[in-house]
Protein backbone atom coordinates (compact mmCIF):
# COMPACT_ATOMS: atom_id res chain seq x y z
CA UNK A 1 0.00 0.00 0.00
CA UNK A 2 1.44 3.93 -0.68
CA UNK A 3 0.60 6.66 1.27
CA UNK A 4 1.64 10.06 0.41
CA UNK A 5 2.81 12.70 3.24
CA UNK A 6 3.87 16.53 2.40
CA UNK A 7 7.22 15.77 3.98
CA UNK A 8 9.23 18.12 1.12
CA UNK A 9 9.10 21.86 0.15
CA UNK A 10 5.70 24.11 -0.24
CA UNK A 11 3.39 22.84 -2.78
CA UNK A 12 5.73 19.01 -2.65
CA UNK A 13 4.31 15.80 -2.21
CA UNK A 14 6.65 12.88 -1.58
CA UNK A 15 5.17 9.13 -1.98
CA UNK A 16 6.65 6.88 0.19
CA UNK A 17 5.87 3.15 1.05
CA UNK A 18 5.12 1.30 4.32
CA UNK A 19 6.15 -1.95 4.90
CA UNK A 20 3.05 -3.10 7.43
CA UNK A 21 4.17 -5.74 10.43
CA UNK A 22 1.70 -8.76 9.84
CA UNK A 23 1.70 -9.36 12.91
CA UNK A 24 0.56 -5.99 13.89
CA UNK A 25 -3.61 -4.95 14.73
CA UNK A 26 -3.29 -3.18 11.42
CA UNK A 27 -1.29 -5.76 9.76
CA UNK A 28 -3.38 -8.20 10.94
CA UNK A 29 -6.24 -6.79 9.34
CA UNK A 30 -5.06 -6.49 5.86
CA UNK A 31 -3.67 -9.61 6.03
CA UNK A 32 -7.06 -11.16 7.04
CA UNK A 33 -9.00 -9.12 4.07
CA UNK A 34 -6.36 -10.37 1.32
CA UNK A 35 -7.09 -14.09 2.83
CA UNK A 36 -10.92 -13.45 2.40
CA UNK A 37 -10.92 -12.15 -0.89
CA UNK A 38 -8.70 -15.04 -2.08
CA UNK A 39 -10.67 -17.60 -0.34
CA UNK A 40 -13.65 -16.23 -1.89
CA UNK A 41 -11.99 -16.05 -5.22
CA UNK A 42 -11.44 -19.56 -5.07
CA UNK A 43 -14.54 -20.30 -3.55
CA UNK A 44 -16.56 -18.97 -6.86
CA UNK A 45 -13.79 -20.89 -9.04
CA UNK A 46 -14.97 -24.24 -6.86
CA UNK A 47 -18.36 -23.78 -7.37
CA UNK A 48 -18.35 -23.01 -10.95
CA UNK A 49 -16.16 -26.18 -11.79
CA UNK A 50 -18.74 -28.30 -9.76
CA UNK A 51 -21.67 -26.97 -11.88
CA UNK A 52 -20.38 -27.09 -14.91
CA UNK A 53 -19.60 -30.91 -13.38
CA UNK A 54 -23.20 -31.70 -12.64
CA UNK A 55 -24.14 -30.66 -15.86
CA UNK A 56 -21.76 -32.80 -17.80
CA UNK A 57 -22.78 -35.97 -15.08
CA UNK A 58 -26.99 -35.38 -15.90
CA UNK A 59 -26.10 -34.71 -20.04
CA UNK A 60 -23.88 -37.76 -20.25
CA UNK A 61 -24.75 -39.99 -17.49
CA UNK A 62 -28.36 -39.77 -16.68
CA UNK A 63 -29.77 -37.87 -19.68
CA UNK A 64 -28.53 -40.04 -22.08
CA UNK A 65 -29.50 -42.79 -20.65
CA UNK A 66 -33.09 -42.35 -20.70
CA UNK A 67 -34.41 -40.26 -17.59
CA UNK A 68 -36.47 -37.62 -18.71
CA UNK A 69 -38.46 -35.95 -16.03
CA UNK A 70 -37.52 -32.76 -16.39
CA UNK A 71 -38.20 -32.46 -12.66
CA UNK A 72 -35.26 -34.81 -11.92
CA UNK A 73 -33.13 -33.61 -14.56
CA UNK A 74 -33.71 -29.81 -12.50
CA UNK A 75 -32.72 -31.03 -9.04
CA UNK A 76 -29.86 -33.54 -9.99
CA UNK A 77 -28.06 -30.46 -11.74
CA UNK A 78 -28.91 -28.16 -8.64
CA UNK A 79 -28.16 -30.24 -5.92
CA UNK A 80 -24.34 -30.30 -4.75
CA UNK A 81 -23.30 -33.88 -4.35
CA UNK A 82 -19.80 -33.08 -3.85
CA UNK A 83 -21.08 -31.71 -0.16
CA UNK A 84 -22.28 -35.09 0.47
CA UNK A 85 -19.67 -37.22 -0.19
CA UNK A 86 -16.18 -37.33 2.49
CA UNK A 87 -13.65 -34.92 1.71
CA UNK A 88 -10.72 -37.34 0.30
CA UNK A 89 -13.70 -38.22 -2.63
CA UNK A 90 -14.85 -34.96 -3.31
CA UNK A 91 -12.66 -34.77 -6.74
CA UNK A 92 -14.87 -38.11 -7.80
CA UNK A 93 -18.87 -36.87 -6.26
CA UNK A 94 -19.73 -36.85 -9.76
CA UNK A 95 -18.54 -40.18 -11.62
CA UNK A 96 -20.18 -42.58 -12.64
CA UNK A 97 -19.97 -44.65 -9.79
CA UNK A 98 -21.05 -45.13 -5.70
CA UNK A 99 -18.81 -43.96 -4.10
CA UNK A 100 -17.90 -45.08 -0.23
CA UNK A 101 -19.52 -42.65 2.57
CA UNK A 102 -17.84 -43.99 5.83
CA UNK A 103 -19.95 -47.04 8.07
CA UNK A 104 -19.97 -49.78 5.12
CA UNK A 105 -22.03 -47.68 3.32
CA UNK A 106 -21.94 -46.08 -0.23
CA UNK A 107 -23.82 -43.08 -1.75
CA UNK A 108 -25.51 -44.40 -5.10
CA UNK A 109 -24.49 -43.98 -8.65
CA UNK A 110 -26.10 -40.37 -9.71
CA UNK A 111 -27.65 -42.43 -12.53
CA UNK A 112 -29.32 -45.07 -10.19
CA UNK A 113 -30.56 -42.27 -7.65
CA UNK A 114 -31.93 -40.16 -10.65
CA UNK A 115 -33.69 -43.02 -11.66
CA UNK A 116 -35.25 -44.35 -8.34
CA UNK A 117 -36.31 -40.82 -8.05
CA UNK A 118 -38.19 -40.98 -11.39
CA UNK A 119 -39.73 -44.03 -10.71
CA UNK A 120 -41.28 -42.25 -7.90
CA UNK A 121 -43.30 -39.94 -10.21
CA UNK A 122 -42.93 -37.05 -7.47
CA UNK A 123 -45.06 -33.80 -9.34
CA UNK A 124 -44.53 -31.63 -6.31
CA UNK A 125 -45.36 -31.26 -2.72
CA UNK A 126 -46.34 -35.32 -1.57
CA UNK A 127 -45.34 -36.47 1.86
CA UNK A 128 -42.33 -38.82 1.05
CA UNK A 129 -40.93 -41.63 2.87
CA UNK A 130 -37.18 -42.95 2.77
CA UNK A 131 -35.53 -45.71 4.37
CA UNK A 132 -31.64 -45.63 4.47
CA UNK A 133 -30.68 -41.70 4.84
CA UNK A 134 -26.66 -42.96 3.98
CA UNK A 135 -25.25 -39.22 3.22
CA UNK A 136 -28.72 -37.26 2.74
CA UNK A 137 -27.81 -37.35 -0.69
CA UNK A 138 -31.05 -38.72 -2.37
CA UNK A 139 -33.03 -37.27 0.53
CA UNK A 140 -31.48 -33.66 -0.75
CA UNK A 141 -33.23 -34.57 -4.35
CA UNK A 142 -36.94 -35.93 -2.59
CA UNK A 143 -36.39 -32.57 -0.94
CA UNK A 144 -36.29 -30.10 -4.12
CA UNK A 145 -39.36 -31.40 -5.46
CA UNK A 146 -41.59 -33.23 -2.66
CA UNK A 147 -43.27 -31.55 0.09
CA UNK A 148 -42.22 -33.06 2.93
CA UNK A 149 -38.96 -35.63 3.13
CA UNK A 150 -39.08 -38.24 6.35
CA UNK A 151 -35.87 -40.15 5.80
CA UNK A 152 -34.54 -43.21 8.26
CA UNK A 153 -30.95 -44.35 8.93
CA UNK A 154 -30.37 -47.18 10.64
CA UNK A 155 -26.40 -46.06 11.61
CA UNK A 156 -26.73 -43.02 14.04
CA UNK A 157 -22.82 -41.40 13.32
CA UNK A 158 -24.45 -41.67 9.24
CA UNK A 159 -27.97 -40.24 10.91
CA UNK A 160 -26.13 -37.56 12.79
CA UNK A 161 -23.79 -35.91 9.86
CA UNK A 162 -26.67 -36.50 7.34
CA UNK A 163 -28.85 -34.20 9.45
CA UNK A 164 -26.06 -32.02 10.20
CA UNK A 165 -25.34 -31.87 6.28
CA UNK A 166 -28.89 -30.97 5.13
CA UNK A 167 -29.53 -28.53 7.78
CA UNK A 168 -26.15 -26.08 7.09
CA UNK A 169 -27.56 -26.61 3.41
CA UNK A 170 -30.78 -25.28 4.65
CA UNK A 171 -33.19 -28.12 3.56
CA UNK A 172 -36.19 -27.48 5.92
CA UNK A 173 -38.31 -29.52 4.60
CA UNK A 174 -35.88 -33.18 4.97
CA UNK A 175 -36.46 -35.04 8.51
CA UNK A 176 -34.11 -37.42 9.77
CA UNK A 177 -34.32 -39.79 12.10
CA UNK A 178 -31.86 -42.76 13.82
CA UNK A 179 -33.79 -46.10 13.76
CA UNK A 180 -34.87 -49.02 11.87
CA UNK A 181 -36.51 -48.19 8.74
CA UNK A 182 -38.18 -51.50 8.43
CA UNK A 183 -40.78 -50.20 10.67
CA UNK A 184 -41.82 -47.02 8.70
CA UNK A 185 -42.75 -43.80 10.15
CA UNK A 186 -45.90 -44.42 11.45
CA UNK A 187 -46.52 -41.08 12.88
CA UNK A 188 -46.37 -39.27 9.30
CA UNK A 189 -48.10 -41.74 7.46
CA UNK A 190 -49.59 -42.09 5.12
CA UNK A 191 -46.78 -41.79 2.09
CA UNK A 192 -47.66 -40.71 -1.05
CA UNK A 193 -44.06 -42.27 -2.08
CA UNK A 194 -41.42 -44.34 -0.50
CA UNK A 195 -37.97 -45.14 -1.43
CA UNK A 196 -36.02 -47.77 -0.10
CA UNK A 197 -32.08 -47.32 -0.78
CA UNK A 198 -30.94 -51.03 0.36
CA UNK A 199 -31.32 -54.52 -0.61
CA UNK A 200 -34.45 -56.21 1.27
CA UNK A 201 -35.38 -59.89 0.35
CA UNK A 202 -39.45 -58.95 0.69
CA UNK A 203 -41.31 -55.68 0.78
CA UNK A 204 -41.56 -54.72 4.47
CA UNK A 205 -44.97 -55.02 5.45
CA UNK A 206 -45.10 -51.80 7.61
CA UNK A 207 -43.89 -50.01 4.88
CA UNK A 208 -46.32 -51.26 2.54
CA UNK A 209 -49.60 -50.03 4.96
CA UNK A 210 -47.82 -47.16 5.29
CA UNK A 211 -48.08 -46.11 1.00
CA UNK A 212 -51.21 -44.51 0.79
CA UNK A 213 -53.38 -45.77 -2.16
CA UNK A 214 -52.02 -44.84 -5.45
CA UNK A 215 -48.71 -44.66 -3.98
CA UNK A 216 -45.46 -45.53 -5.40
CA UNK A 217 -42.93 -47.96 -3.26
CA UNK A 218 -39.36 -47.84 -5.11
CA UNK A 219 -36.90 -50.52 -4.07
CA UNK A 220 -34.19 -53.28 -4.77
CA UNK A 221 -35.76 -56.30 -4.14
CA UNK A 222 -33.64 -59.58 -4.01
CA UNK A 223 -30.32 -61.58 -2.93
CA UNK A 224 -28.53 -58.99 -0.96
CA UNK A 225 -24.95 -61.43 -1.70
CA UNK A 226 -25.30 -60.64 -5.12
CA UNK A 227 -28.10 -58.25 -7.27
CA UNK A 228 -31.59 -57.48 -6.86
CA UNK A 229 -34.23 -56.04 -9.57
CA UNK A 230 -35.47 -52.68 -8.90
CA UNK A 231 -38.78 -52.84 -8.10
CA UNK A 232 -41.70 -50.14 -8.61
CA UNK A 233 -44.74 -51.33 -6.23
CA UNK A 234 -48.02 -49.21 -6.96
CA UNK A 235 -50.40 -49.66 -4.04
CA UNK A 236 -54.22 -50.06 -6.36
CA UNK A 237 -56.80 -50.93 -4.04
CA UNK A 238 -55.23 -52.23 -1.13
CA UNK A 239 -52.58 -54.39 -3.25
CA UNK A 240 -49.48 -54.47 -4.53
CA UNK A 241 -48.68 -54.13 -8.28
CA UNK A 242 -45.42 -54.91 -9.14
CA UNK A 243 -43.09 -53.77 -12.05
CA UNK A 244 -39.39 -54.73 -12.24
CA UNK A 245 -37.09 -52.19 -13.49
CA UNK A 246 -33.16 -53.30 -14.05
CA UNK A 247 -30.53 -55.01 -12.07
CA UNK A 248 -28.90 -53.13 -9.47
CA UNK A 249 -26.74 -54.04 -6.33
CA UNK A 250 -27.25 -52.32 -3.04
CA UNK A 251 -26.12 -52.83 0.40
CA UNK A 252 -28.21 -54.95 2.04
CA UNK A 253 -30.55 -53.49 4.94
CA UNK A 254 -30.34 -54.84 8.16
CA UNK A 255 -32.06 -54.65 11.54
CA UNK A 256 -35.20 -56.56 11.63
CA UNK A 257 -35.57 -57.59 8.08
CA UNK A 258 -32.48 -59.75 8.90
CA UNK A 259 -34.78 -62.18 11.69
CA UNK A 260 -37.38 -62.58 8.98
CA UNK A 261 -34.97 -65.02 7.05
Amino acid sequence: MSLFAGQGGPGERTKFHRRYNLLSPLGVIFLGLGIAVFSGQGSSQTARTMAARRKAMVADQIAARGVRDPLVLKVMSEVPRHLFVPVDVVDRAYEDYPLPIGEGQTISQPYIVALMTECLALKGGENVLEVGTGSGYQAAVLGRIAGSVFTIEIDGTLARRAATTLERLGFENVHVRAGDGFFGWPEEAPFDAMIVTAAAPEIPPALFAQLAEGGRLVIPLGDAQTYQRLTVVTKRAGKPHIEQVLDVRFVPMTGEILKKK
